[in-house]
C-alpha cells in the first residue's frame, strides 16, 4: 500500500485555523505560539496563508524542500509557503488561470521576504534554458535595485519597504517566464528630507557613500562621512547585519545584469549625490529695501557642485530659490522667498527628485524585464504591500495606507467568499448567505466623490483663499459629523459626549481593524506636494542626460497652467487599478505577523500578536470560512486514508470513490447533518466529526501496526530457520568440494615437479647444441671480416698515391700557367703605356697647332662663346640621351634615368614631373564616360574610408559594378523593376539585421537618384521604400565587417519604424555611391557617413546601442552578430592576421 503524508499527520497544535475547536481568540493565539514555538512558523486559514516572521534562519526553505513541495496537493504536506506558491504556479500552467499573491502585514512582519521566496520558488521549478535562465535571473536581480532605493532602517524592520509593489511575472503556454512588469504605490519621499529618531534615509545613500570607490566618490563630488550630509541622521547610520559596501556592489550587478547602461548608471548615482547637496544648502535671511524679508544661500559651494553634477547654471537655480512666479492667465507676478518658504522650496525639490528617478527606475526595470513576445501571456501577480498602521502620532500617510488596507480587505472578503460560493455551486451543495462585516462603508467614508473625506481635501486644496489644515477638519466636521465611521472633537461634542482622548486637531476613523486617531497636521501640503514653476523650468535647463526626462513640466514650449494632480487623487486613481487588475485574476493570500517589537526569535509577544490578528481580520477570515463547511476532501484521498474504518473497504475498494466513502461514513454511523456529497468531494460541516475521524484512523493504525508486528515476528523467525538449514547444506558442500579440490593439488603438483625435471634436462641439452653451431657461425664471418678489411685498405692505400701523382701534376701546371700569365700581362700593359704616352702627347701636338692657327680669329669673349657651346652641346647629349631613355606611358611606371650632371638638377626633375602630367593626360584621354565615373567613385571611396577603415584595402581592387543582379535583364525580378521608375544606381543582395536575435534576413538593396528600396528576395514584394532626403547618416565601423545603418531624420514618414541595421559584401560601393548621389542632389544634404566602432540604432520607439569587438566567432572566420540584452547588439568581427 501506498503511504501518503497529510496535513494532519505529525501535527503540531493545528495546521489549518479551521479545523480549530473550540474557536475564539485565545486558542487562535494559543495555537500560533505553541507552532511558533516548534518552528512551524507557517499556519493555514483554508487556502490563506499566515506566515510569522522567525528572525532567524530556518532549514525549510532548500532545494530538497522545494523539490518536495513541487507538484504536490495543497493539503497533502504541513503548511508552508510553497505549497500556496506551487498551487498558484500549477493553476497557471495547467488550467489557464491568471493568478495573484497577495501579500499583506505590518512593517517588520517579513512580506519582502514572503515575496523573495514565492519568486525563488517558481524560478526554481519552471523550464530550464538559455534564455529563461536569464529572464528568470533579470527578475530576480530587480529585487536588489528596487530595495535599495526604496527600503530603509525603521524602529520595526532593518528592511523595511517604504512603497507598495506589485509585479505582473508573465509566463508563455509552457510555464516558463517570459518577463514582468513592476507597479511601484506611495513611495514615502518624505524620508529623503528628515527620518524618525532611530531611522535611517534610503539605503541607497549609506551605500554609496560606504562601497563606492574613491575615484567615483571623486567624481561625484562627494565624501564618505556620513556626518557632513544633512539629509542623512547619524544616530542609526550603521546597523548591525547590513553591509552597505557589500550591498553596492551587489547592487551595481543587479543593474547590470537588468540591462543598465555604464552611463545609465552614473547618470543615477549623479542624481543621488545631488540630492545630498541640495541638502546641505542653507539660507539666511535677508531685509530688502521695501520692507519685506527674502532668502539667500549662506555657502554656495554645494550648491556650485550640484550644478556642476547636473549641469545647470548656478545663477538660474539660485534665482529659483529665491523667487516665485505665479501665472495667471496672460498675467506673471513674482514675488521673493523668505528663509521658511526657501526650506520648503528646498526639501520639494530634494523630494520630486528622488521620487521620479525611482519612478524612472521602476519604468527602466519594465523596459528590460518585459516580455519580447507580442501573444498572449499567463501572468502571475505578487502584491508586497504595506500593512495596517497605527502609530501614536498617524499622519497623512498612514491614513492612505490605511485607505488602501481597507480596499485590499473589502476585495479579500468578496473573492474569499466567492470563491466558497463557487466551490459550493460547483459541487452541488446548497448555498447559505453568511453574515460578515462589509467595510465598503469605511471605503466610501474615505473615496466617495461627493462628500469623502479624500474628495474633501483635495476641494480645500484647490480652494482660493487662505487654506489650512483647521480648515479642512471643520469641513470633515460639517459633513462627516453625522457618519457612523467618523469621530471628531466638534463631533463628539455636538452629541453630549465627553472624550478627554481625542485632541480638538484630530479625527478618529473606526477602521475594519479598530480605531486609528489621524492628526490633520500636514495634511493639505502632503496631498498637494506642490514643487515651485520655477524650479521644475531650472531643473529642465540642466544639460543632463536623465534630468529633462524627469521634469517635463518644466519646458517653456509647454506650459501648463492647469493645477497637478494631487497626491490622494494620484493614489485613489492607483488604487482603483489594482483592485479592477486583482479582481481578474485568482487571489492568493499571505498573511505576515510580527512576534515580538525586538527583533528577536524565540519570542511570542501576544498583546502585539493579538493586535495584528485583529487588524488583519484573521478571526473573520475563519468564520466566513467555517460558516459552511470546515473541511471538504476529494473522494479518491478521503477512501484512501479511512478505509481501514470499515472491513468492507479495507484493504481495497473496487467501485468508485464515491460509493466507497459513502459505504464508510454508513458503516461509522456520522449523523447525516454532519456532512454533505459533493460531486468530487465530501464536505465535513464540524471540526469534531474529523477529529473523531482522525481518532478512529490512529486507534485503527495502532492495531494494523501491532497485527504487522506480529505476522513480521513470525515471518522473520521462519526465514531464519530455513536460512540457517540452507547455510549447514551449503557448508558441507563447500567442505567436500574444498577436500578434493585439495586431494586434485597434490597429485598435479607431484606430477609437474617430474615434467620440469625432464622439460629441464631436454632443455640444457639442445642449448649445448645451438651454443657450439653458434660459435662456429662467428668464427667463419669473423675470419671473412678480417680478410675483407685488409682487401680493403690495400686498394685504399693505392687510390690515395694515385691522387697524391695527379695533384703534383696539377699544381705543377698552375704555377707554370701563372708564370706565362703574369709576363704575357707585364708586357701588355708596358705596350699600353707607350701607346697612351704617343697619344698625350699627340693630342697636345694637336692642340698646339690649333690654337696658333686660330689664335687671330680669337677676340675678348671667345671664352665665354666656348662655355656657351660647351654647355649647349653637354645639353644637346643630354637631351638625345633622354630621348632614347624614355621610361613607359604607364602612370604608374616611377622609372626615370638619372641625372648626369649635377647643374641640371632643377631640369631633370621638372621634366620628370611635366612627362608625368603629360603621361597622365594622354592616359586619361582614353578613358570612356563610364570608365571615369568608376575612378571618380574610387576617388571618392578612398576620401571617405582610407585610414579609416579595415575593410577599404581589399576593396581597390574590385571594380564597382553597380547592378550585381542584372533586375532589367532577370526576368525574375521583372514586377521588381517595373515596380521602381527610376533608374537603378545599384542592385544588391543585404542581409537586413534583426534586433531581436540579431540574425539577418536576406533582401534586395536598391538605389536609385530619388530613394532607397528594400524588397524580398524570394518574391521580389518591396517591404520599405525610404526617399533620399529623409536619410539623416549612414554609421558603419573601423573593423573588416560589412555591417552599416541608415538613420533616419526623426519626424519624417519613414522613421516610424525606425533605423535600419543591414549588412553587405559590397560595403564600400553602397555607401560610396549613397554619398555621391546626396552630393548631387539638390533638395537633399550631403549625407554623414559616421565611422565608429560603437553606435546607436533607432528601432521603432527603442534605441539599442550596436557595439563590434574583435574576437573568434562561433561559426568560423564570418561575422557574427548577437542580442546581449533589450538594449545591446554586439557584432564579433575576426581578428586581422
Amino acid at each position: 500500500m501506498e503511504v501518503k503524508t497529510s496535513l494532519l499527520d505529525n501535527m503540531i497544535g493545528v495546521g489549518d485555523m479551521v479545523l480549530l475547536e473550540p474557536l475564539s481568540e485565545d486558542s487562535f493565539l494559543e495555537n500560533l505560539q505553541k507552532r511558533f514555538d516548534h518552528n512551524e512558523i507557517y499556519t493555514y486559514i483554508g487556502s490563506v496563508v499566515i506566515s510569522m516572521n522567525p528572525y532567524r534562519s530556518l532549514p525549510i526553505f532548500t532545494p530538497d524542500k522545494v523539490e518536495e513541495y513541487r507538484n504536490r496537493n495543497f493539503y497533502e504536506l504541513s503548511p508552508h509557503i510553497y505549497a500556496l506558491a506551487d498551487e498558484a504556479y500549477r493553476s497557471l500552467r495547467d488550467q489557464d488561470k491568471d493568478q495573484c499573491i497577495l501579500i499583506t502585514g505590518e512593517s517588520g512582519a517579513g512580506k519582502t521576504e514572503a515575496s523573495k521566496l514565492v519568486m525563488s520558488y517558481v524560478a526554481a521549478v519552471c523550464g530550464k534554458g538559455q534564455e529563461v535562465n536569464k529572464v528568470k535571473e533579470q527578475l530576480l536581480q530587480s529585487n536588489p535595485v528596487l530595495e535599495a532605493f526604496g527600503n530603509a532602517k525603521t524602529v520595526r524592520n532593518d528592511n523595511s519597504s517604504r512603497f507598495g509593489k506589485y509585479m505582473d511575472i508573465e509566463f508563455d503556454f509552457k510555464g516558463d517566464p517570459l518577463g514582468g512588469v513592476i507597479s511601484n504605490y506611495l513611495l514615502e519621499k518624505s524620508r529623503v528630507v528628515k527620518q524618525p529618531r532611530g531611522e535611517r534615509n534610503f539605503h541607497v545613500f549609506y551605500q554609496l557613500l560606504s562601497g563606492a570607490s574613491d575615484d567615483t566618490l571623486r567624481k561625484l563630488k562627494l565624501d564618505r562621512d556620513f556626518s557632513k550630509y544633512n539629509y542623512l541622521s547619524l544616530d542609526s547610520a550603521a546597523v548591525n547585519g547590513l553591509d552597505d559596501a557589500a550591498n553596492f556592489r551587489t547592487v551595481r550587478n543587479a543593474m547590470q545584469i537588468v540591462g543598465f547602461m555604464e552611463d545609465e548608471v552614473q547618470s543615477v548615482l549623479e542624481l543621488v549625490a545631488a540630492v545630498l547637496k541640495l541638502g546641505n544648502i542653507e539660507f539666511k535671511p535677508e531685509s530688502r529695501c521695501n520692507g519685506t524679508d527674502e532668502s539667500r544661500i549662506k555657502d554656495k559651494n554645494d550648491l556650485k557642485e550640484m550644478c556642476e553634477l547636473l549641469g545647470i547654471e548656478q545663477s538660474v537655480l539660485e534665482r529659483a530659490f529665491s523667487y516665485r512666479t505665479v501665472e495667471a492667465k496672460m498675467e506673471k507676478v513674482s514675488t521673493t522667498l523668505n528663509v521658511a518658504q526657501a526650506y520648503y522650496a528646498r526639501d520639494a525639490l530634494a523630494k520630486n527628485l528622488y521620487s521620479r528617478l525611482f519612478s524612472w527606475l521602476v519604468t527602466r526595470i519594465n523596459e528590460s524585464i518585459k516580455a519580447q513576445t507580442k501573444t498572449r501571456h499567463k501572468v502571475m501577480g505578487v502584491l508586497d504591500i504595506y500593512g495596517f498602521e497605527i502609530f501614536e502620532d498617524n499622519s497623512f500617510e498612514q491614513f492612505i495606507i490605511n485607505y488602501c488596507n481597507e480596499k485590499l480587505q473589502q476585495i479579500f472578503i468578496e473573492l474569499t467568499l466567492r470563491e466558497e460560493q463557487e466551490e459550493y455551486v460547483r459541487e452541488g451543495i446548497e448555498w447559505t448567505n453568511i453574515e460578515y462585516f462589509n467595510n465598503a462603508i469605511i471605503c466610501d467614508l474615505i473615496e466617495n466623490n461627493q462628500n469623502g473625506i479624500l474628495a474633501m481635501l483635495d476641494e480645500e486644496c484647490l480652494r482660493p483663499g487662505t487654506v489650512t489644515d483647521e480648515t479642512f477638519l471643520d469641513k470633515l466636521n460639517t459633513v462627516c459629523a453625522e457618519h457612523q465611521h467618523f469621530e471628531s472633537r466638534l463631533s463628539k461634542n455636538s452629541k453630549f459626549l465627553t472624550d478627554h482622548s481625542l485632541p480638538h486637531n484630530c479625527f478618529r476613523i473606526q477602521h475594519y481593524a479598530g480605531k486609528v486617531l489621524y492628526r490633520v497636521e500636514g495634511f493639505v501640503d502632503k496631498n498637494n506636494d506642490l514643487l515651485y514653476r520655477d524650479l521644475s523650468q531650472a531643473m529642465y535647463k540642466a544639460n543632463h542626460s536623465l534630468i529633462k526626462q524627469l521634469f517635463p513640466e518644466g519646458n517653456p514650449a509647454k506650459v501648463n497652467l492647469k493645477r497637478p494632480p494631487t497626491a490622494g487623487f494620484q493614489f485613489r486613481a492607483s488604487v482603483g487599478t489594482l483592485m479592477k487588475n486583482l479582481q481578474t485574476k485568482n487571489p492568493n493570500y499571505i498573511r505576515c505577523i510580527k512576534p515580538n517589537d525586538k527583533k528577536a526569535s524565540h519570542i511570542f509577544t501576544d498583546s502585539l500578536v493579538r493586535h495584528q490578528v485583529r487588524y488583519l481580520g484573521l478571526m473573520e477570515n475563519v468564520r466566513v470560512r467555517r460558516a459552511g463547511y470546515a473541511f471538504r476532501q476529494a473522494y479518491e484521498p478521503c477512501l484512501e486514508r479511512y478505509k481501514m474504518l470499515c472491513k468492507r473497504t479495507w484493504p481495497h475498494w473496487r467501485g468508485p470513490a464515491r460509493e466507497g466513502v459513502e459505504v464508510l461514513m454508513t458503516d461509522l454511523q456520522v449523523p447525516a447533518e454532519e456532512f454533505s456529497y459533493g460531486r468530487s468531494k465530501i464536505f465535513i460541516r464540524n471540526p469534531r466529526t474529523l477529529f473523531f475521524l482522525e481518532e478512529r484512523r490512529r486507534q485503527c493504525l495502532e492495531d494494523l501496526a501491532t497485527l504487522i508486528q506480529k505476522i513480521y515476528r513470525g515471518w522473520k523467525c521462519r526465514t531464519q530457520f530455513l536460512l540457517l538449514k540452507k547455510s549447514q547444506v551449503t557448508v558441507a558442500a563447500w567442505y567436500r568440494r574444498y577436500a578434493q579440490q585439495k586431494k586434485y593439488k597434490r597429485i598435479k603438483s607431484a606430477t609437474t615437479v617430474v615434467q620440469s625435471y625432464t622439460r629441464g634436462w631436454q632443455a640444457r641439452k639442445l642449448l649445448r647444441e645451438l651454443k657450439y653451431q653458434k660459435r662456429c657461425e662467428e668464427a667463419v664471418t669473423t675470419i671473412a671480416a678480417f680478410w675483407h678489411g685488409t682487401q680493403a685498405r690495400t686498394e685504399l692505400r693505392r687510390l690515395k698515391q694515385e691522387a697524391k701523382n695527379k695533384h703534383a701534376v696539377t699544381v705543377i701546371w698552375a704555377f707554370w700557367q701563372g708564370t706565362k700569365a703574369r709576363r704575357e700581362l707585364r708586357r701588355l700593359k708596358e705596350e699600353a703605356r707607350r701607346k697612351h704616352a704617343v697619344a698625350v702627347i699627340w693630342a697636345y701636338w694637336q692642340g698646339l697647332k690649333v690654337r696658333r692657327e686660330y689664335r687671330k680669329f680669337f677676340r675678348a669673349n671667345a671664352g665665354k662663346k666656348i662655355y656657351d657651346f660647351t654647355i649647349q652641346r653637354i645639353i644637346q647629349k643630354y637631351f638625345l640621351n633622354l630621348k632614347s631613355t624614355m621610361p613607359s606611358m604607364s602612370p604608374i611606371d616611377k622609372n626615370w634615368p638619372t641625372r648626369p650632371y649635377l647643374f641640371l638638377d632643377g631640369v631633370h626633375t621638372d621634366l620628370r614631373r611635366i612627362f608625368h602630367l603629360w603621361r597622365c593626360k594622354k592616359y586619361r584621354s582614353q578613358f570612356t564616360e563610364e570608365k571615369k565615373a568608376v575612378y571618380e567613385e574610387k576617388l571618392e571611396a578612398s576620401e571617405i574610408f582610407k585610414d579609416k577603415k579595415a575593410l577599404y584595402p581589399s576593396s581597390v581592387s574590385q571594380p564597382f559594378k553597380g547592378d550585381y543582379l542584372e533586375i532589367s535583364k532577370n526576368p525574375k525580378y521583372q514586377k521588381l523593376n517595373s515596380a521602381v521608375d527610376e533608374k537603378v544606381l545599384l542592385a544588391d543582395v543585404v542581409n537586413k539585421i534583426n534586433r531581436a536575435n540579431g540574425k539577418g534576413t536576406a533582401r534586395i538593396f536598391l538605389l536609385t537618384k530619388k530613394s532607397v528600396v528594400l524588397a524580398d528576395q524570394k518574391t521580389g514584394q518591396v517591404k520599405a521604400s525610404v526617399p533620399l532626403p529623409d536619410l539623416s547618416s549612414v554609421s558603419v565601423s573601423t573593423q573588416t565587417d560589412g555591417f552599416f545603418a541608415l538613420r533616419l531624420k526623426e519626424g519624417s514618414a519613414s522613421a516610424v519604424k525606425g533605423d535600419f541595421l543591414l549588412s553587405s559584401e559590397h560595403l564600400i560601393e553602397i555607401i560610396t555611391k549613397l554619398h555621391r548621389v546626396g552630393a548631387t542632389t539638390a533638395d537633399m544634404e550631403q549625407l554623414n557617413v559616421d565611422i565608429s566602432d560603437e553606435f546607436l540604432v533607432q528601432f521603432k520607439q527603442d534605441k539599442v546601442c550596436v557595439k563590434f569587438i574583435q574576437g573568434v566567432p562561433k561559426n568560423g572566420n564570418s561575422v557574427s552578430c548577437k542580442r546581449k540584452n533589450n538594449r545591446l547588439l554586439e557584432v564579433s568581427v575576426p581578428t586581422t592576421p
